[in-house]
């Protein structure tokens, strides 16, 4: 009962309340006014056919004939009887089988269900601060929230629609009911004591949200990301500390590992003075050699693993290295050259990349390739996309003269950049089975069709919403997380006690975890590929390579469990 009085209360406190109750009030007085019409009408037109009746029962007619009974106790014996019947049996149907159900629906319905979800759903932000407040959620957020649960971050999640927030709640979403534009609400998600506030709208909602943001939390750090290079400084004049761009850096990341154009190293990130980097081993002279036999390691550079066909294969000494193998290694900034002075003059391609899809990541694709020194060509059928005329071959990806004239019969590697996910899985099936050798790259929006996209036959693929994911969690307290592809990422963490003292050999971190170390230092100050005898120091930062679980493994055992057996 205290529950009812209390909805009961709602009803007459809320404005919408108010006014949806009025319209129901008009509404009735309306289908009352017709009734008592309806049942004059009744007698008058029975006393001419010589027919005699109560009040009582002109009423009861109505009813019976409005509401679709017609029990036919009473009923008329002239046509214009019978189509006064049919006037007022329609009128009937419009009013109680169509309008009020529909009144009840839209009026009452929905906004019970909508002040219950509201009930139910935070309105407010309890945690004591260090959390990261989210102002959107979509494929990039939702990846983001993955990821702060798995390092033990806390967050709150803004959603201005109470039913949707009330959905997401019960999903176990962080949610704070509020408006993405109003300071309000930011005050009541605690932004002045978040470490990060990240917006992912469009390029215009996001200058709002920055700004509304910044009359609250004018210290706090905030990320927005941005589709237009126009964007970049107007957010920033909005207050947004770090403007991601998303289609700029998948471009550059779909490049990273296409074969062709040469077999030096490519940075694809640095911690400290760790450099990360891929490399081609395709026409080199590493190609039918073992690891072992390879004898990278007097070059000074570390050899992590291989990526061959998508799948990543931890370095051992028997891993055998063919044309499809892209290493991916490990070393200084003046070993990486090292390894570059030695195979500099190998795998030198003049056949051009094919890009399927014109868009912003396929043009940012292409800028990358040409500083590369890579050639390629790119298919797109849009006529309105401004595209390099002596390089776009116009239109659609699916018919194979396209793709001939665009050189999928000699070309090296293909990436496919449309934002469809179902679009490139079907055009990297019909590139496989048209060439069974090319090195297929391909993006994809959602992390769940990675694996879909390495059945199709893509021997790379990038999740847009795990990149820009990771891109905002490294802002957080500044993570260090190099995203390496899909599932590998290097990340680095403090020493943990149960280490300290002991030397990379006896530690067993890649035994126990399957992480590897590539890392030791202090701040920028990182030590390259230690040698195993190295002793860990209390202070120190471990940097280490490996997937999300792997860390999560490592954090287990020796963060938590404190390196018990």
């Amino acid at each position: 009962m205290k529950y009812y009085s209390g909805q009961i209360g709602l009803v007459f406190r809320d404005r919408t309340w108010k006014r949806n109750l009025r319209v129901l009030v008009r509404f009735s007085a309306i289908l009352l006014l017709l009734i008592v019409v309806y049942s004059i009408l009744f007698h008058f037109i029975m006393m001419s056919e010589g027919q005699k009746h109560s009040w009582l029962t002109g009423f009861y007619w109505t009813l019976t004939v409005m509401s679709t009974l017609g029990f036919g106790d009473i009923t008329f014996h002239t046509d214009l009887g019978r189509i006064y019947s049919i006037v007022v049996l329609l009128t009937g149907i419009v009013m109680l089988l169509i309008l009020l159900p529909f009144t009840i629906i839209q009026f009452f319905y929905a906004p019970w269900i909508q002040a219950q979800a509201a009930a139910r759903t935070p309105k407010k932000y309890e945690g004591e601060g260090g959390h990261v407040v989210l102002t959107h959620f979509d494929p990039s957020t939702e990846a983001l929230i993955r990821k702060l649960v798995q390092y033990g971050y806390d967050y709150a999640l803004l959603v201005p629609d109470a039913e949707e927030a009330a959905r997401l709640h019960d999903q176990g979403l962080s949610v704070v009911v509020g408006d993405f534009d109003d300071p309000e609400a930011y005050e009541r998600v605690g932004a002045s004591r978040a470490a990060l506030v990240a917006t992912t709208h469009n390029d215009y909602v996001n200058t709002h949200a920055v700004f509304a943001v910044r009359e609250v939390a004018p210290d706090v750090p905030v990320v927005a990301t941005a589709d237009n290079q126009a964007s970049v400084d107007i957010l920033g004049l909005a207050g947004a500390g770090h403007v991601l761009q998303p289609p700029e850096q998948m471009g550059q990341a779909l490049c990273r590992g296409v074969l062709g154009g040469d077999a030096i190293s490519h940075p694809i990130g640095r911690v400290g003075e760790l450099v990360i980097a891929e490399a081609n081993t395709a026409r080199t002279p590493l190609t039918g050699k073992t690891l072992g036999e390879a004898r990278l390691r007097e070059l000074g550079v570390t050899v992590l693993g291989i990526w061959r066909r998508g799948q990543f294969e931890p370095a051992t000494r028997d891993t055998l290295i063919d044309d499809h193998a892209i290493l991916l290694l490990a070393g200084s900034a003046h070993q990486m050259e090292a390894y570059d002075e030695a195979f500099v003059i190998y795998n030198v391609s003049v056949e051009p990349v094919l890009i399927i899809g014109g868009g912003r990541i396929g043009r940012a694709a292409a800028r990358q390739l040409t500083t590369r020194d890579v050639d390629w060509r790119l298919v797109e059928r849009d006529e309105s996309i401004q595209l390099d005329p002596d390089r776009t071959i116009r239109g659609d990806a699916a018919d194979l003269d396209v793709l001939k004239r665009a050189g999928i019969d000699k070309a090296p590697a293909v990436l496919i950049t449309t934002h469809d996910d179902d679009l490139n899985i079907y055009l990297t099936i019909y590139c496989r089975k048209l060439r069974p050798d090319i090195q297929i790259i391909s993006r994809t929006n959602l992390d769940r069709n990675v694996a879909t996209m390495h059945r199709a036959g893509a021997d790379f693929v990038t999740s847009y919403a795990s990149m820009a994911a990771t891109a905002m969690f490294n802002l957080v307290q500044d993570s260090g997380i190099v995203p390496i592809a899909q599932g590998l990422e290097v990340f680095r963490v403090p020493t943990p006690e149960s280490l300290v003292g002991k030397s990379l050999a006896e530690s067993g971190v890649r035994e126990r975890t399957e992480c590897s170390i590539i890392g030791v230092g202090r701040g920028e100050d990182i030590t390259p590929n230690p040698p195993p005898g190295l002793t860990l120091e209390a202070g120190t930062e471990l940097v280490l390579v490996g997937s999300p679980e792997t860390a999560r493994k490592f954090h287990e055992v020796y963060v938590e469990g404190q390196g018990r057996r």
